[in-house]
């Protein structure tokens, strides 16, 4: 049975009361958002992820399932995660290219370039996440709510009024399932910078939300706290050309 099936069957409100039983049964505060993250789905099953689910499971699995997921994706915030070194390797004809179209750098420059660039992909990668847990540190007082793990499909923040917001880093990231409508529903769209510019959109988050306290300066410091405080949130592959050791 998938998750969509569940919540046809047993239709919204007994879905809702299951659902903040097993909240219960596995350590999760249902009202500290993961009630109005799930109500979003329970109203609309378009909005639940279509994964969800196996041939084995019944309706009480499959809202385990989505539960686990959100509570995964919480505990793997920015802040707490540890996240892992790259699984490849560096393909030594990268660094053969770049050295014959500008021959001056050594060995030890184009060694740099190689680190330099999966460094900078590994930051990239959890540049997203970041983003993800400053809004919901500084948005919950006003009502929204992060749909951790990918819950809600195409959403990232939920508002305890309904309102669903989409959220992404640049203005060129974003993708055809965040213009979708379902029952009159929009998904607000709001991206951080613009891909081809330096230009910040806080203001219009702030005029969204009705905050006035999000900023760029906001968010870099809180990027500084996160790496201080838990560095091991970004993966620096050992052997690097800067490692003393």
């Amino acid at each position: 049975m998938k998750l969509t099936d569940a919540i046809n069957t047993l239709g919204t409100n007994e879905v809702i009361r299951i659902a903040e039983d097993i909240a219960r049964e596995i350590g999760i505060d249902w009202n500290d958002g993961s009630r109005f993250v799930f109500t979003v789905i329970a109203n609309d099953v378009g909005r639940a992820p279509g994964n969800i689910g196996g041939k084995n499971d019944d309706e009480r699995a499959v809202i385990k399932k989505w539960l686990n997921k959100y509570k995964s994706g919480y505990e793997g915030r920015a802040s707490q995660r540890v996240s892992n070194p790259p699984g490849t390797v560096a393909d030594p004809i990268i660094e053969k290219i770049i050295g014959t179209r500008i021959p001056d750098l050594t060995d030890d420059d184009l060694a740099k370039i190689t680190y330099a660039h999966r460094l900078g992909m590994s930051a990239e990668n959890i540049l997203g996440l970041i983003l993800e847990e400053y809004l919901s540190d500084n948005l919950q007082a006003n009502g929204w709510h992060c749909a951790w793990g990918e819950t809600v499909k195409a959403v990232d923040f939920v508002n305890e009024d309904g309102r669903l917001l989409q959220i992404k880093n640049r203005s060129n990231s974003e993708n055809s399932s965040s213009s979708s409508v379902r029952d009159g529903t929009v998904i607000e769209k709001w991206y951080r910078i613009k891909a081809d510019r330096i230009e910040y959109m806080w203001d219009t988050l702030n005029n969204l939300c009705n905050t006035t306290h999000l900023s760029e300066e906001g968010f870099v410091q809180f990027v500084k706290d996160t790496l201080t405080s838990n560095p091991n949130c970004l993966a620096v592959e050992q052997g690097n050309s800067w490692d003393s050791n």
